[in-house]
């Protein structure tokens, strides 16, 4: 028996590759697929069956395509209703693979489809579950994404989720393996460890939502406690794992196609393309096409294309560093958005070339800061998440989280100058960026973010761990 968690670390998600006696299972395989047919391939074996945990909602899974590729079919837990052919499994159904089984348990609560596999050895012993979204290393599965329990309510649906970890979970013993399908990072939940692999027992005595005393009430109220609304996007991967997409070869043929600076321009005015721009912040900063949006590929790329463009049909074209095209159109698709048109071929470099405006951002030192407050009263606004932000901050600065910038447009100063920063310089360039997309273009970033700010002397609020603060 060989398992493998195929971790990826942007979308801090893990897909599952499962083999006995030459029968492969994959467990929530990512878009691009050709990786699990290779591993079968090489091992001379055969991919029997594809798990789908639930609906997944913050990245488009490779379900559709593995199965179209490799003739497996897709397996879902009860409550399912794909728009293509699955094996819908009832609750205890067992799927033989080699010499060892796998058998689905129903867990809502997470979604009402939400099953966790539990793998039983070639001995019949159980060996380890894959939990999906319903039991994190250190959290569970938020309970207010469930597209499909419209009149269920938040409360509702973590009532639910107490009972299946209780009635499907706990009673396990302590040295199965928790496979779960996210880690630190993701918007799934809440409060996850950075580790992607733990035992059961473990769990039991860090999770804070097993605890053998936890009555329903107590853990209703800390499950839904804090939670912060969910990306945009969700609801699109929803669907498009629901009903189906294209093959991710099409989006890449489409998405990678080189366009000269001239049927660039041509391209983002006929069809209102957004461009973005995926270089590092410091390339951005000093030149970049006018009215732009950065986020770039050294980041959290993707989980910020869809918590700040939202839409995935939304037309995308594309300002990449050299040969990282295909990387760039294949992390988009992993979060839905098939709709790049294209590249700049030879980067911002052919675009001046060429005689096309440019644009750039005012980024000094933290450093600079101070000398520009002795002449001027320049308020600071800070774009980091609301935790980071109550934690710790530089006294007076406004707070406008960039998660939801939009809503904080009003606020911006129109005609003096304001600085704005991050943790570390990644953050207040994308905001800066978008900032300068609405026609807002006297800003200055801080170079470094607050961590930079930290050693400057500037005043800073007292600080507060981020452990007694809400989420």
């Amino acid at each position: 028996m060989k398992i493998e968690q195929i971790y990826t670390g942007c979308l801090a998600q893990g897909a599952y590759y499962i083999e006995s006696e030459g029968e492969v299972a994959i467990i929530d395989p990512l878009r691009e697929v050709e990786p699990y047919i290779k591993r079968a391939k090489d091992a001379d074996a055969k991919i029997k069956y594809i798990f789908e945990t639930h609906f997944h909602a913050d990245f488009v899974s490779g379900h559709v395509t593995l199965s179209e590729k490799s003739g497996a079919p897709i397996v879902y837990g009860p409550n399912a209703n794909p728009s293509f052919d699955a094996i819908i499994a009832t609750d205890g159904q067992e799927f033989q693979l080699g010499n060892i089984t796998i058998t689905a348990l129903h867990t809502p609560g997470h979604t009402m489809e939400s099953t966790t596999y539990l793998l039983r050895d070639a001995h019949g012993k159980d060996h380890a579950i894959f939990s999906g979204d319903t039991l994190f290393l250190g959290d569970v599965g938020r309970p207010d994404l469930a597209q499909k329990a419209a009149s269920m309510t938040k409360e509702d649906l973590a009532g639910i989720l107490y009972d299946s970890l209780r009635e499907k979970i706990m009673p396990l013993a302590d040295d199965v393996i928790v496979y779960p399908a996210h880690g630190a990072g993701s918007a799934c939940g809440k409060n996850m460890m950075k580790e992607t692999v733990d035992t059961l027992g473990n769990q039991k005595k860090m999770n804070y939502a097993l605890r053998a005393d936890m009555t329903k009430a107590e853990f209703i109220q800390e499950v839904t406690d804090g939670l912060l609304p969910p990306p945009k996007y969700f609801p699109l991967n929803v669907k498009m794992n629901k009903e189906g997409y294209e093959d991710i070869a099409t989006v890449l043929d489409r998405g990678t196609r080189a366009l000269s600076p001239d049927e660039f321009e041509e391209a983002a005015n006929e069809t209102e393309a957004l461009v973005l721009d995926v270089r590092h912040q410091d390339e951005f900063v000093n030149k970049h096409i006018p009215r732009s949006i950065f986020i770039g590929l050294n980041g959290d790329f993707a989980p910020w294309v869809g918590a700040l463009i939202a839409d995935t049909k939304q037309p995308l074209l594309l300002v990449t560093p050299q040969g990282k095209e295909e990387e760039t159109v294949t992390r988009l698709s992993r979060v839905g958005f098939d709709g790049t048109i294209g590249y700049l071929s030879g980067g911002i470099s052919a675009w001046i070339e060429a005689g096309k405006e440019k644009d750039s951002i005012i980024s000094i030192m933290a450093s600079e800061v101070k000398d520009r407050l002795k002449t001027d009263k320049i308020p600071f606004f800070d774009v980091r998440k609301d935790g980071e932000y109550q934690s710790e901050h530089v006294l007076d600065a406004k707070h406008a989280p960039l998660s939801n910038i939009n809503e904080y447009l009003s606020e911006f100063p129109k005609d003096k100058p304001f600085f704005v920063h991050c943790a570390g310089g990644y953050r207040s360039v994308i905001a800066a960026s978008i900032l300068k997309s609405r026609g807002i273009h006297n800003l200055i970033d801080i170079k470094g973010g607050f961590g930079a700010i930290k050693t400057t002397g500037l005043p800073i609020t007292d600080y507060v761990c981020p452990t007694t603060l809400k989420n």
